[in-house]
Protein backbone atom coordinates (compact mmCIF):
# COMPACT_ATOMS: atom_id res chain seq x y z
CA UNK A 1 0.00 0.00 0.00
CA UNK A 2 1.10 3.45 -0.82
CA UNK A 3 2.20 6.25 1.76
CA UNK A 4 -1.14 7.98 0.79
CA UNK A 5 -2.84 4.65 1.49
CA UNK A 6 -1.43 4.49 4.71
CA UNK A 7 -2.14 8.10 6.01
CA UNK A 8 -5.58 7.95 4.97
CA UNK A 9 -5.93 4.91 7.25
CA UNK A 10 -3.92 6.71 10.03
CA UNK A 11 -6.51 9.58 9.52
CA UNK A 12 -9.44 7.40 10.07
CA UNK A 13 -8.52 5.76 12.84
CA UNK A 14 -7.81 8.97 14.81
CA UNK A 15 -11.32 10.54 13.48
CA UNK A 16 -12.60 7.20 15.19
CA UNK A 17 -10.90 7.82 18.33
CA UNK A 18 -11.40 11.31 18.92
CA UNK A 19 -14.86 11.18 17.04
CA UNK A 20 -16.63 10.80 20.32
CA UNK A 21 -15.11 13.12 22.31
CA UNK A 22 -15.69 15.83 19.87
CA UNK A 23 -19.26 14.99 19.92
CA UNK A 24 -19.19 14.61 23.11
CA UNK A 25 -18.59 18.13 23.80
CA UNK A 26 -20.63 19.25 21.53
CA UNK A 27 -23.37 16.78 23.09
CA UNK A 28 -22.70 18.14 26.43
CA UNK A 29 -23.54 21.77 25.27
CA UNK A 30 -26.67 20.88 23.88
CA UNK A 31 -27.54 19.20 26.96
CA UNK A 32 -26.24 22.29 28.86
CA UNK A 33 -28.49 24.75 26.94
CA UNK A 34 -31.62 22.30 26.74
CA UNK A 35 -31.59 21.58 30.39
CA UNK A 36 -31.08 24.91 32.07
CA UNK A 37 -33.97 25.56 29.72
CA UNK A 38 -35.85 22.99 31.85
CA UNK A 39 -35.49 24.95 35.07
CA UNK A 40 -38.17 26.43 36.71
CA UNK A 41 -39.20 28.23 39.85
CA UNK A 42 -40.01 24.85 41.74
CA UNK A 43 -37.28 22.67 40.43
CA UNK A 44 -35.58 20.50 43.59
CA UNK A 45 -31.93 21.30 43.80
CA UNK A 46 -30.60 18.36 45.55
CA UNK A 47 -27.20 19.16 47.45
CA UNK A 48 -24.82 16.25 47.16
CA UNK A 49 -21.25 17.22 48.92
CA UNK A 50 -19.13 19.95 49.92
CA UNK A 51 -15.13 20.67 49.86
CA UNK A 52 -13.55 22.77 51.98
CA UNK A 53 -10.93 25.31 49.73
CA UNK A 54 -7.36 24.30 50.99
CA UNK A 55 -6.28 27.96 51.35
CA UNK A 56 -7.11 31.73 51.88
CA UNK A 57 -9.17 32.25 49.02
CA UNK A 58 -9.87 36.32 50.07
CA UNK A 59 -12.98 37.64 48.45
CA UNK A 60 -13.58 35.21 45.18
CA UNK A 61 -15.33 36.35 42.22
CA UNK A 62 -15.52 34.28 39.20
CA UNK A 63 -15.03 30.42 38.35
CA UNK A 64 -14.20 28.35 35.30
CA UNK A 65 -12.77 24.60 34.45
CA UNK A 66 -10.36 23.58 32.47
CA UNK A 67 -10.93 19.45 32.22
CA UNK A 68 -10.30 18.48 36.02
CA UNK A 69 -9.07 21.60 37.49
CA UNK A 70 -10.89 24.90 38.15
CA UNK A 71 -9.35 28.20 38.50
CA UNK A 72 -10.43 31.19 40.83
CA UNK A 73 -10.79 34.53 40.36
CA UNK A 74 -10.39 36.57 43.69
CA UNK A 75 -9.39 40.05 45.17
CA UNK A 76 -7.51 40.30 47.99
CA UNK A 77 -7.87 43.77 49.84
CA UNK A 78 -5.68 45.83 51.40
CA UNK A 79 -6.76 49.67 51.74
CA UNK A 80 -9.64 49.68 49.78
CA UNK A 81 -10.09 53.45 50.26
CA UNK A 82 -6.27 53.93 49.30
CA UNK A 83 -6.87 51.73 46.22
CA UNK A 84 -4.62 49.21 47.17
CA UNK A 85 -4.99 45.40 46.87
CA UNK A 86 -3.78 42.31 45.05
CA UNK A 87 -5.41 40.11 42.34
CA UNK A 88 -5.55 36.45 42.34
CA UNK A 89 -6.20 33.83 40.37
CA UNK A 90 -5.72 30.29 42.09
CA UNK A 91 -6.09 27.17 40.15
CA UNK A 92 -6.89 23.96 42.47
CA UNK A 93 -8.02 20.65 41.77
CA UNK A 94 -11.93 19.61 42.33
CA UNK A 95 -11.46 18.89 45.92
CA UNK A 96 -10.40 22.49 46.41
CA UNK A 97 -6.71 21.92 46.74
CA UNK A 98 -4.38 24.37 45.49
CA UNK A 99 -1.72 23.72 42.98
CA UNK A 100 -0.85 27.37 41.65
CA UNK A 101 -1.68 30.40 41.59
CA UNK A 102 -0.67 33.73 39.73
CA UNK A 103 -1.70 37.91 40.49
CA UNK A 104 -3.00 39.78 37.84
CA UNK A 105 -3.66 43.74 37.73
CA UNK A 106 -1.30 46.87 38.56
CA UNK A 107 -2.38 49.94 40.52
CA UNK A 108 -5.45 50.94 41.26
CA UNK A 109 -6.61 47.89 39.13
CA UNK A 110 -6.33 45.26 41.17
CA UNK A 111 -9.97 44.01 41.36
CA UNK A 112 -10.28 40.62 39.37
CA UNK A 113 -14.46 39.93 38.15
CA UNK A 114 -16.12 36.53 36.78
CA UNK A 115 -14.31 34.54 34.44
CA UNK A 116 -14.57 32.30 31.52
CA UNK A 117 -12.72 29.72 29.42
CA UNK A 118 -13.26 29.55 25.66
CA UNK A 119 -11.51 26.31 25.14
CA UNK A 120 -8.09 27.50 24.41
CA UNK A 121 -7.65 30.14 27.10
CA UNK A 122 -9.22 31.73 30.65
CA UNK A 123 -10.08 35.87 30.03
CA UNK A 124 -9.96 37.65 33.19
CA UNK A 125 -11.40 41.17 33.69
CA UNK A 126 -9.29 43.28 36.48
CA UNK A 127 -10.77 46.73 37.32
CA UNK A 128 -10.59 48.97 40.25
CA UNK A 129 -12.71 48.57 42.90
CA UNK A 130 -15.76 51.30 42.29
CA UNK A 131 -17.89 51.70 39.23
CA UNK A 132 -17.36 53.99 36.32
CA UNK A 133 -13.79 53.38 36.58
CA UNK A 134 -11.45 51.49 34.37
CA UNK A 135 -10.49 48.05 33.84
CA UNK A 136 -7.37 45.47 31.93
CA UNK A 137 -8.84 42.66 30.14
CA UNK A 138 -6.66 39.43 30.43
CA UNK A 139 -5.78 36.45 28.38
CA UNK A 140 -4.23 33.53 30.54
CA UNK A 141 -2.87 30.26 29.20
CA UNK A 142 -4.30 27.62 31.36
CA UNK A 143 -1.31 25.21 30.81
CA UNK A 144 1.47 28.00 31.56
CA UNK A 145 -0.69 30.47 33.70
CA UNK A 146 1.25 33.02 31.65
CA UNK A 147 -0.71 36.22 31.39
CA UNK A 148 -1.33 38.61 28.21
CA UNK A 149 -3.13 42.03 28.21
CA UNK A 150 -5.53 42.59 25.13
CA UNK A 151 -7.20 45.88 25.92
CA UNK A 152 -7.57 48.58 28.59
CA UNK A 153 -11.31 50.25 29.07
CA UNK A 154 -12.25 53.15 30.57
CA UNK A 155 -14.92 51.00 33.09
CA UNK A 156 -15.08 48.61 35.66
CA UNK A 157 -15.61 45.73 33.98
CA UNK A 158 -16.99 43.24 36.52
CA UNK A 159 -17.94 39.48 34.53
CA UNK A 160 -16.44 38.55 31.03
CA UNK A 161 -17.00 35.87 28.58
CA UNK A 162 -15.61 34.90 25.05
CA UNK A 163 -17.50 33.00 22.39
CA UNK A 164 -14.47 32.22 19.68
CA UNK A 165 -17.68 30.57 17.27
CA UNK A 166 -19.23 33.60 16.93
CA UNK A 167 -15.77 36.00 17.44
CA UNK A 168 -17.24 37.48 20.45
CA UNK A 169 -16.46 39.18 23.92
CA UNK A 170 -18.46 40.24 25.99
CA UNK A 171 -18.41 41.65 29.61
CA UNK A 172 -20.51 44.07 32.13
CA UNK A 173 -20.01 46.58 34.40
CA UNK A 174 -20.49 47.52 37.77
CA UNK A 175 -23.55 46.07 38.66
CA UNK A 176 -24.24 44.39 35.29
CA UNK A 177 -26.19 47.80 34.58
CA UNK A 178 -24.24 47.91 31.08
CA UNK A 179 -23.71 45.03 28.71
CA UNK A 180 -20.53 45.60 26.67
CA UNK A 181 -19.55 43.52 23.25
CA UNK A 182 -16.52 43.47 21.32
CA UNK A 183 -15.70 41.39 17.81
CA UNK A 184 -12.62 39.38 17.83
CA UNK A 185 -9.84 37.99 15.96
CA UNK A 186 -7.03 35.49 16.32
CA UNK A 187 -3.94 36.83 15.31
CA UNK A 188 -0.70 35.00 15.51
CA UNK A 189 -2.00 33.04 17.72
CA UNK A 190 -3.68 35.50 20.17
CA UNK A 191 -7.05 36.26 20.80
CA UNK A 192 -7.17 40.26 19.76
CA UNK A 193 -9.85 42.90 19.91
CA UNK A 194 -9.68 45.45 16.64
CA UNK A 195 -11.39 48.09 18.56
CA UNK A 196 -11.35 47.75 22.10
CA UNK A 197 -12.74 51.56 23.02
CA UNK A 198 -15.46 51.07 20.56
CA UNK A 199 -17.64 48.47 21.93
CA UNK A 200 -21.44 48.02 21.37
CA UNK A 201 -22.96 49.28 24.43
CA UNK A 202 -26.83 48.13 25.83
CA UNK A 203 -28.37 48.64 28.97
CA UNK A 204 -29.01 45.00 30.64
CA UNK A 205 -33.20 44.83 30.53
CA UNK A 206 -32.95 42.35 33.64
CA UNK A 207 -32.76 44.15 37.19
CA UNK A 208 -33.78 41.42 40.08
CA UNK A 209 -29.55 40.51 40.11
CA UNK A 210 -27.16 42.08 39.58
CA UNK A 211 -24.08 39.20 37.31
CA UNK A 212 -21.02 38.24 39.07
CA UNK A 213 -20.16 35.46 37.10
CA UNK A 214 -20.28 34.72 33.44
CA UNK A 215 -19.74 31.22 31.50
CA UNK A 216 -20.27 30.81 27.73
CA UNK A 217 -22.41 27.77 26.06
CA UNK A 218 -19.88 26.19 23.24
CA UNK A 219 -21.50 25.60 20.31
CA UNK A 220 -24.13 28.30 21.06
CA UNK A 221 -24.83 32.16 21.18
CA UNK A 222 -25.67 31.39 24.71
CA UNK A 223 -24.10 32.34 28.16
CA UNK A 224 -25.32 32.00 31.56
CA UNK A 225 -24.87 34.82 33.87
CA UNK A 226 -25.11 34.05 37.38
CA UNK A 227 -25.56 37.04 40.03
CA UNK A 228 -27.66 37.94 43.08
CA UNK A 229 -29.25 41.10 44.83
CA UNK A 230 -29.82 42.48 48.50
CA UNK A 231 -33.43 43.49 49.09
CA UNK A 232 -33.94 44.90 52.50
CA UNK A 233 -36.88 46.78 54.27
CA UNK A 234 -36.59 50.33 55.12
CA UNK A 235 -37.84 49.09 59.09
CA UNK A 236 -35.55 46.53 59.13
CA UNK A 237 -32.43 47.19 57.01
CA UNK A 238 -30.19 44.06 59.08
CA UNK A 239 -32.83 41.45 57.70
CA UNK A 240 -31.71 41.35 54.13
CA UNK A 241 -33.46 39.29 51.46
CA UNK A 242 -30.59 37.96 49.31
CA UNK A 243 -31.84 36.28 46.05
CA UNK A 244 -29.67 34.58 43.96
CA UNK A 245 -29.91 33.51 39.98
CA UNK A 246 -28.95 32.15 36.66
CA UNK A 247 -29.81 33.49 33.57
CA UNK A 248 -29.33 32.22 29.96
CA UNK A 249 -28.40 35.07 27.74
CA UNK A 250 -28.21 35.34 24.36
CA UNK A 251 -24.73 37.12 23.31
CA UNK A 252 -26.08 38.59 20.25
CA UNK A 253 -29.25 40.08 21.52
CA UNK A 254 -27.52 40.31 25.17
CA UNK A 255 -30.68 39.44 26.96
CA UNK A 256 -32.30 36.91 28.29
CA UNK A 257 -34.08 34.00 26.81
CA UNK A 258 -34.46 31.86 30.55
CA UNK A 259 -33.99 32.89 34.13
CA UNK A 260 -34.61 30.68 37.51
CA UNK A 261 -33.56 31.31 40.81
CA UNK A 262 -31.51 29.15 43.06
CA UNK A 263 -32.06 28.07 46.60
CA UNK A 264 -32.73 30.86 49.07
CA UNK A 265 -30.34 30.20 52.19
CA UNK A 266 -31.19 32.23 55.61
CA UNK A 267 -30.48 35.37 56.04
CA UNK A 268 -26.87 35.42 57.59
CA UNK A 269 -25.63 33.25 55.11
CA UNK A 270 -24.49 34.71 51.40
CA UNK A 271 -27.04 33.44 48.23
CA UNK A 272 -25.23 30.35 46.65
CA UNK A 273 -24.35 32.74 43.71
CA UNK A 274 -22.24 35.24 45.62
CA UNK A 275 -19.93 35.30 43.58
CA UNK A 276 -18.32 32.42 41.46
CA UNK A 277 -20.16 29.23 39.70
CA UNK A 278 -19.99 26.61 37.25
CA UNK A 279 -21.85 24.49 35.54
CA UNK A 280 -21.83 20.92 33.55
CA UNK A 281 -23.99 18.93 31.97
CA UNK A 282 -24.56 15.48 33.39
CA UNK A 283 -26.25 12.19 32.06
CA UNK A 284 -29.07 12.97 35.16
CA UNK A 285 -28.90 16.74 34.24
CA UNK A 286 -27.35 19.30 36.02
CA UNK A 287 -24.44 19.67 38.40
CA UNK A 288 -23.79 23.15 39.63
CA UNK A 289 -20.76 24.23 41.67
CA UNK A 290 -20.44 27.56 43.81
CA UNK A 291 -18.19 28.99 46.28
CA UNK A 292 -19.91 31.98 47.99
CA UNK A 293 -18.03 32.38 50.99
CA UNK A 294 -15.11 34.51 51.58
CA UNK A 295 -11.77 33.53 53.37
CA UNK A 296 -12.41 30.23 54.29
CA UNK A 297 -14.51 28.84 51.71
CA UNK A 298 -15.91 25.73 50.50
CA UNK A 299 -17.42 24.47 47.11
CA UNK A 300 -20.89 23.43 47.41
CA UNK A 301 -22.21 20.94 44.69
CA UNK A 302 -26.21 20.72 43.52
CA UNK A 303 -27.54 18.03 41.31
CA UNK A 304 -30.39 18.96 39.21
CA UNK A 305 -32.04 16.16 37.57
CA UNK A 306 -33.28 16.52 34.17
CA UNK A 307 -37.47 16.39 33.81
CA UNK A 308 -38.34 13.07 32.73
Amino acid sequence: MNNIGNLGIFVLVLATWFAPALFAVEGDSVLLEKHFRELTKDTNWRPTSTHEVSFPTHHPQGMTAVNDRFFLSSVEVVDRAADEGVGHLFEMDRNGVLTRQITLGEGALYHPGGIDYDGARLWVPVAAYRPDSAAIMYTVNPDTLESQEVFRFDDHLGAAAHCPEQNLLVAVSWGSRRFYRWDTVELNGRATVPDPANPLMQPNGSHYIDYQDMQRIPGTTYMLCSGLRSYQTTENRLAAFRLGGIELVDMKELRAHHQVPVPVRPPAAPAWTQNPFYVQATEQGLRFFFVPEDNKSSIHIFEVEKRQ
